[in-house]
């Protein structure tokens, strides 16, 4: 069996407003990627099963606008309070707790944990792009997984792209 994992990190953040890290909230450059990113998942048919997302201001608000992008509705994304800040493990643990017959779960985190998980599933090394920036803000990697979500062990998945939202068109 074959699930997909998107993996997306949070729009540009708007560093103008004398707000906590948590409450930091998107700007206009943020918004825009994020929307960009559902469009362009719209556009490829890959509609996720499953959304979760940090509840940071700054993520929750990429996956609404992701999922309103790809004609989701923003009700089925679930916050888990374990993403922000996260690890490795404590997002191995958010998809092991992932619904038994999802085929694809959009997660929607934060760097540096969602570049760890990157590299630590990628079945290959993964080659750093010129600007040396893995996973800068409102982009999406794409895997495809063997097995389940309880079971992810490293080099589990084959990466199939990177996809950057300031890339794409509006």
């Amino acid at each position: 069996m074959h699930i997909e994992l998107l993996l997306m990190r949070h729009g540009k953040s708007d560093w103008s407003r004398a707000v906590d890290d948590f409450r930091r909230p998107l700007k206009k450059r943020g918004r825009r990627g994020a929307q960009r990113i559902g469009a362009w998942l719209r556009q490829q048919g890959l509609l996720p099963d499953h959304v979760v997302s940090s509840p940071a201001e700054r993520a929750s608000a990429t996956a609404r606008l992701t999922c309103e992008a790809v004609g989701l509705p923003v009700e089925r994304i679930v916050y888990d309070e374990r993403i922000y800040e996260a690890g490795i493990n404590a997002l191995l643990q958010v998809l092991a707790d992932t619904p038994a017959k999802t085929e694809r779960v959009l997660l929607v985190g934060h760097n540096p944990g969602l570049e760890n998980l990157l590299i630590y599933l990628a079945d290959q090394p993964v080659v750093l792009p010129d600007d040396a920036n893995l996973m800068p803000t409102a982009t999406l990697a794409r895997f495809r997984l063997a097995g389940d979500w309880q079971s992810l062990d490293a080099g589990a998945g084959r990466l199939l792209s990177i996809i950057r939202g300031r890339n794409l068109p509006d």
